[in-house]
């Protein structure tokens, strides 16, 4: 009876021996990893070790920028997935999930052949909340050799991954105040317009994208010139044709942050300068309306103040990878000192829609690649009939429901407008023909002067010199030659 109750539990054992044998070839990868585990447990028991903290705030308790990048850094890691505990967010995309280390956990890394680690560790402060800090662990024998090209790794790196997920933004600048630390105040630059949405000449388009893309590759070659990294765009035309729209869509483009300096708020040229000095690399700078303001001749900002602005000094101390927008209705009464090559390196003109522009917008707002009624309206605007793209658009947003009526409406707008640009000519014309014969009779503009004209007053004064000589007699009269 012994020897079965043996023999059944020899069985059992030998039966439980090969599931575990058969569990571990099935899960090889699992068993590499217990067993790689286990090596550098050893290993770390063997060799010394020194550790490097990073805090998440410094010695003034403000921001450490070297954690928010080694934070970066190690999310990214793709060890992270073998963290016991990992903490998953949503991204700035409602469709992207972030990896992030929880507390007091410690994921590896290597670089250079050498294996170290980093610990998010948190501990409680003194009645300031919780002190956070990512403990760098790496092997004394190692340090010498890797840590500041490792250091210089996690730079690079992070800066990469900001560039590639950060969010852009639009700054404003303020009136100033004692009390405000720094003029611009920022919001999240949500604009939806891309280079593909805008309403342009495709080669003018395929140009624009062009000289952006190689502007971004220019670094050493402007360093190389003795010259300052910028680029400056002029963009002008009349009002709705879309360079607002357009200076977004660069911005896009660029993944850059967008300053809108309103001049308005500026008190003077040392003001400008001094928000000019506040912006930050790869940004853009846009001052919009400026022939307006120039128009106005304000005391605030001078001619100087502008060109300095510009390109003076101060442009070429405030960094890198900047560029400037001017907007502009028209250039014709501009300074030609602001439009010379070097304050302004690109012209771009915005006209109102024609044709071409039309077909994008028909394609964009209406998903029409092509229409029975778009001969109709390539004739209308033959003819000179014209209007904004932003006056084309709403009437499009208005009728998306019917592209058919869309179009209708478009051509009905269009001619409304060609006719209202003949009979502005006419009247014009008119308006010369009735102001040359006003002239001739003393009626101007519909104003009718009521003091009688020069020949009345001639008549009358000859009529009383006749009557004052008939009531003069002879020998007074005489007497009145011999005087004279």
């Amino acid at each position: 009876m012994f020897s079965v109750i043996a023999y059944w539990f020899l069985i059992l054992i030998v039966i439980i021996c090969v599931f575990v044998l058969v569990r571990l070839l099935l899960y090889r990868t699992a068993l590499i990893y217990v067993l790689k585990n286990w090596l550098h447990w050893l290993e770390d028991r063997v060799h010394v070790h020194q550790f490097f903290k990073v805090p998440e705030l410094n010695e003034n308790f403000q921001e450490n920028q070297f954690y928010r990048k080694v934070s970066t850094y190690v999310n990214s890691l793709a060890s992270m997935e073998d963290s016991d505990f990992t903490n998953l967010f949503t991204g700035k995309k409602s469709n992207d999930i972030v990896l992030c280390l929880d507390d007091n956990q410690t994921v590896h890394d290597e670089f250079l052949g050498v294996r170290m680690s980093w610990t998010n560790e948190v501990g409680r402060g003194n009645g300031k909340g919780c002190n956070r800090t990512f403990v760098l662990t790496i092997k004394k024998k190692d340090k010498r050799r890797i840590l500041r090209p490792y250091l210089q790794h996690i730079h690079t790196v992070s800066d990469e991954i900001e560039q590639r997920w950060r969010e852009v933004k639009l700054y404003m600048n303020t009136q100033f105040d004692h009390q405000i630390n720094g003029r611009w105040r920022s919001i999240p630059f949500s604009h939806p317009s891309t280079l593909d949405t805008i309403a342009m000449d495709s080669d003018l388009k395929n140009k624009v994208k062009s000289d952006l893309e190689s502007f971004l590759k220019s670094k050493q070659y402007y360093h190389r010139l003795g010259r300052v990294w910028k680029r400056s765009y002029l963009l002008y035309g009349p009002s709705g044709t879309g360079k607002s729209s357009f200076v977004a869509a660069m911005a896009k483009f660029l993944s850059y942050d967008v300053y809108d300096v309103d001049l308005s708020r500026v008190s003077d040229n040392s003001d400008l300068k001094m928000l000019l000095l506040q912006t930050t690399n790869k940004s853009i700078i846009v001052i919009e309306d400026l022939d307006r303001f120039m128009a106005e001749k304000s005391t605030a900002v001078s001619l100087s103040g502008i060109l300095n602005f510009m390109d003076g000094i101060v442009n070429s101390c405030c960094g890198d990878e900047k560029v400037l927008v001017f907007t502009m209705n028209t250039k014709e009464q501009i300074d030609p000192a602001i439009l010379r090559p070097g304050r302004i390196d690109v012209h771009i003109h915005f006209p109102l829609c024609d044709f071409n522009s039309f077909k994008c917008m028909a394609n964009s707002y209406l998903g029409l690649k092509d229409h029975k009624l778009f001969p109709q309206v390539e004739e209308v605007f033959q003819s000179g009939a014209t209007l904004s793209t932003a006056e084309i658009g709403e009437i499009m947003i208005a009728n998306r429901g019917s592209p058919s009526r869309a179009l209708k409406s478009v051509i009905t707008a269009l001619q409304a407008n060609g006719d209202a640009r003949g009979s502005a000519k006419v009247a014009r014309r008119r308006l010369s023909e009735s102001a040359s014969s006003a002239e001739e009779s003393g009626e101007l503009g519909g104003f009718k002067d009521s003091s009688p004209p020069v020949r009345e007053l001639r008549k009358l004064y000859g009529l009383l010199r006749l009557k004052s000589s008939n009531k003069i007699g002879p020998s007074d009269h005489e007497t009145t030659q011999m005087g004279r």
